[in-house]
């Protein structure tokens, strides 16, 4: 198999997702930072099980993946009747959106998909194809253009010599471009403001220490890799001015799923008196779920836990709890970095009004 070129977006880091030539390839995050792998994806199960394995991650990227894998589901369908390849569509879009639970943003890229594909009146199945192709490069390229804007508002939040944390990877890689928590950072360095951020390395599957860590550095900016649990000591001696995490899930009253682990970073910062932002595209935005207390949350394998990497560190037959996400309540909140703009407190209040239309 000849080895896959893999493209560099904005920032000279390798895009997380692209469409070449009627075909769908995915940075494989799984493998990273030790080898940078591009690989090919030729059904919408394999798009699935990328997603389940991680090795597309993030809830921008996966919305992107989630309508570009929709496609591959469809492709050789082309020959049906328009009624029957809708049907189609609703039914592999409906299956794909289960990979993963908590991130909205799978089944809002899916649903748009659908969505849109209900109001074409195409003369054949092939054109609605053609269409649905146009439709998924408008949600990539519009993502990049999301995350790039969060950066323009986030950044003003960062002054020199201060130091930010941020947990887990809202990153280059968990979007199509800038990232979500670290857009911000880039277009503050871009804007050359000395400063220098903490990167949680978020236990179990390490995306702080393998992806965010990695990325920043490859970015040249001033990033230190700590453990978890080295949070609270850094806010005690004064070297943590900032927290900016990104979110899966936001619900309609502010309150932020994230990574496991994000909560404790919130109780942390709340109890230093550092602020905490969340930074978020609207597509992240569930107004269909009131609070945060109803957000799905997603349990990984318990070998994510019993093992460190490829070795076994826990005793045989342990019992595992193993939650991928928490949810930080919106009181823990100073405000979210989006698109538009930051949103402060009220936010269940100030999200409806910014987002009156999108709802």
């Amino acid at each position: 198999m000849p080895e896959i070129t893999i493209p560099k977006n904005r920032l000279n880091l390798p895009e997380t997702i692209w469409w070449e030539n009627g075909a769908l390839f995915l940075l494989d995050q799984t493998v990273l930072p030790l080898e940078i792998i591009g690989e090919r994806q030729e059904t919408i199960e394999q798009v699935s099980e990328s997603i389940k394995a991680l090795k597309v991650r993030g809830a921008p990227a996966i919305g992107v993946a989630g309508a570009y894998g929709l496609l591959l589901g469809i492709k050789e369908l082309r020959d049906l009747s328009v009624d029957d390849f809708m049907g189609k569509i609703e039914e592999k879009a409906a299956w794909l959106g289960e990979a993963r639970p908590t991130a909205v943003n799978l089944k809002w890229g899916l649903k748009r998909m659908v969505d849109f594909a209900k109001s074409q009146s195409p003369a054949n199945s092939g054109e609605l194809y053609d269409l649905l192709l146009e439709e998924a490069i408008r949600i990539h390229e519009e993502d990049r253009e999301l995350c790039r804007m969060i950066g323009v508002h986030g950044a003003e939040l960062i002054k020199p010599s201060q130091g930010v944390l941020t947990h887990c990877n809202a990153g280059s890689l968990a979007t199509s471009e800038f990232g979500t928590a670290t857009s911000p950072m880039y277009v503050a360095h871009q804007n050359e403001v000395p400063f220098r951020v903490y990167a949680d390395e978020t236990r179990p599957l390490l995306q702080g220490a393998r992806l965010t860590s990695w990325e920043l550095q490859q970015a040249g900016i001033d990033v230190t890799l700590i453990t978890d649990n080295m949070a609270a000591h850094l806010m005690s001696q004064g070297l943590i001015d900032l927290v900016i995490t990104g979110t899966d899930r936001t619900a309609a009253n502010g309150d932020v799923a994230n990574k496991i682990g994000t909560l404790g970073v919130a109780i942390l910062a709340k109890h230093f008196e550092v602020p905490f932002y969340v930074a978020l595209p609207y597509s992240t935005i569930d107004f269909d779920m009131p609070a945060g207390e109803g957000i799905p949350i997603e349990e990984r394998d318990p070998k994510e836990v019993t093992n460190f990497g490829a070795r076994r560190t826990a005793p045989n037959k342990i019992k595992v709890c193993s939650p991928a996400f928490d949810v930080t309540p919106n009181e823990m909140v100073a405000g979210l970095i989006t698109e538009r703009g930051i949103i402060r407190p009220p936010f269940k209040e100030n999200l409806s009004l910014e987002y009156a239309t999108a709802q």
